[in-house]
């Protein structure tokens, strides 16, 4: 990799469990689960890029509409000594409406997808020459300190996509606190969060007509193949995903089509005909809801965007 983008490899030693301790313990479950962050190998990774790009997608397009507008109030809240550190950077497209605005002190990204993380950086260092680009691979969820070696003394956290989602209210708060843990007093957190909205425009955004949603949960399956000792066959399975009013969360299963025995790096999973594999959830937030929640975290809200028919919102959070 080039000098110019200076890499930090702070994935833990206990990096958490193994792609097949994670599977094997979430197909063991009731019901059968996985965490979302095993859809993003390389292949995954496009994928939810290509998702980015459908028409129904409305979250990446609305979130780049609203950063476009509010990059210069973003700005001067961010103050000129700011630097900028984007968590779950993957193509790093929204960032850059950030940099051209901010002209932050220094650069870091962080992602768990090392091959992902080391090309998006590296784009941003060629792209942006007078800028001191860092990329971390870790996990983020997980606590963490900024490396050493990265300049800026009001850091601005960059958490885009509404990602924070993809937590539970329970794991979203910890998440928070994690941040909060992670910044100095007077840091900043960036960060988008959809909100609640019509259900009809809610699910279509999770079942494109292209099927590309489909093919990225499909692949969850495609990466159990390849990478396990395994006989699963993802062509037995079918994306399903809809709205829970109840818990104002979009959930994403794989159902299987017919009675099956899953071999597994040498256990058997029986799955019934209808039943599913829980791959992910995406929590909605009213906005109120939201900075309460912050709150809690230790964050207070100093601005807020939205888009015209409010189906997202940026938050701009200063850490106490």
């Amino acid at each position: 990799m080039p000098l110019s983008v200076r890499f930090h490899d702070q994935r833990p030693q206990d990096a958490g469990r193994s792609l097949r301790e994670e599977v094997l313990a979430g197909f063991a479950e009731r019901p059968k689960t996985t965490p979302p962050k095993l859809f993003y190998d390389r292949r995954g990774s496009e994928l939810f890029e290509q998702i980015c790009r459908q028409p129904e997608y409305y979250p990446t397009r609305t979130e780049e509409l609203i950063l476009a507008r509010a990059a210069h109030d973003i700005a001067e809240i961010a103050g000129q000594d700011a630097s900028l550190v984007e968590l779950g950077s993957g193509a790093s497209h929204k960032v850059r409406l950030l940099l051209e605005a901010m002209h932050p002190a220094s650069y870091l990204g962080i992602d768990i997808s090392e091959d992902f993380l080391r090309s998006s950086t590296q784009r941003l260092a060629d792209d942006y020459p007078w800028l001191e680009v860092h990329a971390a691979c870790a996990d983020f969820c997980r606590p963490m300190s900024l490396p050493d070696g990265f300049a800026g003394e009001h850091p601005l956290a960059f958490f885009p996509g509404s990602s924070i989602g993809n937590f539970d209210p329970q794991e979203a708060l910890a998440f928070l606190a994690n941040l909060h843990e992670l910044l100095p007093e007077g840091g900043g957190l960036l960060i988008g969060v959809d909100l609640v909205k019509d259900q009809a425009v809610l699910e279509a955004a999770y079942n494109d007509r292209a099927g590309v949603t489909a093919a990225f949960n499909l692949n969850l399956l495609e990466r159990i193949r390849r990478e396990l000792d395994s006989d699963i066959e993802p062509d037995q399975f079918a994306h399903h995903a809809f709205f829970n009013q109840a818990d104002s969360r979009i959930e994403m299963h794989l159902v299987s089509a017919q009675a099956q025995d899953v071999l597994i790096e040498g256990e058997y999973f029986h799955f019934a005909a209808g039943e599913s594999l829980h791959t992910e959830n995406s929590y909605k937030y009213t906005a109120e809801g939201f900075r309460a929640l912050a709150g809690r975290a230790g964050f207070r809200a100093l601005a807020m965007w939205t888009d015209p028919q409010a189906l997202f919102s940026v938050h701009y959070l200063q850490r106490e």
